[in-house]
């Protein structure tokens, strides 16, 4: 279910910015579908809300911000170039990872996890320097994004609570929801006023454009909730191994989709990335199991 709605996700994703292009707004939806989601959910009592009080809060605000930043900037790159390339980029968050664990944690980085890196970088590299829908926002947007998601990781740690991820999941929705509301209105409030809603209408319909929107922020709310779910039931390794297929769907199926045309060295590049990001993920796995062992022993 988690590999099946994101790929949905992506898919739809980038068909809406094919007529509609306006990436700080859509983001906005993604997340105001899932908040309402979880709003009746809560009303309901599936899951009961968890109460929240101002220590819990002043911990979750930075883990909203950073996820309203990476969200943001990986829809901006979604927008401006193949969903394929932007999820290649997206494959250097573990690298991003690795470094602020070591540089800003303080946590020390064994040479074969940092070994097991160089593939991903190097596959980059070849993958973007031939990609045929490079330019410069698709892939800046996605480094940004890689970086937000990496400090996310980090003060998400701090954040660990008892609450259930459902409920925590939530609240970061709620939080990050508010900080994406005033960029969009300042940078595409205009132009969606001007002509960005009736151009939309025009290409497709009133009820195709707002059925559009809220399936794609369904989709995405939901994927996101059923990959932190997943997390919480199944080992680090299984996860971490799960997480880079999942890219590997995810390019495999908007490249049959969008009949997106790559190079055979970008198509290499690609390959290496995720390799080595397979590797990355195994070998951090690994390390974290062993951790594990050793405590209870």
């Amino acid at each position: 279910m988690w590999y099946f709605l994101n790929v949905i996700f992506n898919i739809l994703n980038k068909k809406i910015y094919n007529y509609f292009p306006y990436p700080y707004f859509v983001s906005v939806i993604h997340l105001l579908v899932g908040v309402v989601y979880c709003l009746i959910s809560w009303v309901v009592g599936l899951p009961k809300r968890a109460p929240i009080d101002s220590t819990l809060l002043k911990l979750l605000i930075p883990v909203a911000f950073c996820h309203a930043l990476g969200h943001v900037t990986s829809n901006v790159s979604f927008a401006a170039v193949a969903v394929s390339f932007t999820h290649t980029i997206k494959a250097l968050e573990p690298f991003f990872n690795a470094a602020a664990s070591q540089f800003i944690l303080g946590q020390s980085i064994p040479i074969t996890l940092w070994l097991s890196l160089a593939p991903v970088v190097i596959g980059v590299s070849i993958a973007s320097l031939t990609e045929l829908s490079f330019n410069w926002t698709g892939f800046i947007s996605a480094m940004i994004s890689n970086i937000s998601f990496t400090y996310r990781s980090i003060y998400s740690k701090k954040a660990m609570t008892d609450m259930d991820s459902t409920n925590v999941y939530a609240y970061i929705s709620i939080i990050a929801l508010l900080f994406c509301i005033p960029p969009a209105v300042i940078v595409e409030g205009p132009q969606l006023l001007k002509f960005g809603f009736n151009d939309a209408i025009a290409k497709v319909g009133l009820t195709k454009f707002v059925s559009d929107l809220f399936w794609v922020g369904m989709f995405y709310h939901l994927y996101n909730q059923l990959a932190t779910n997943t997390l919480e039931r199944v080992a680090p390794l299984t996860h971490a191994v799960g997480n880079v297929l999942k890219r590997v769907f995810v390019i495999g199926f908007s490249i049959i989709v969008f009949g997106n045309k790559i190079s055979t060295q970008t198509g290499i590049g690609t390959c290496i990335a995720i390799a080595g990001v397979a590797l990355y993920s195994f070998i951090k796995a690994k390390m974290e199991e062993e951790k594990r062992q050793t405590k209870v022993a």
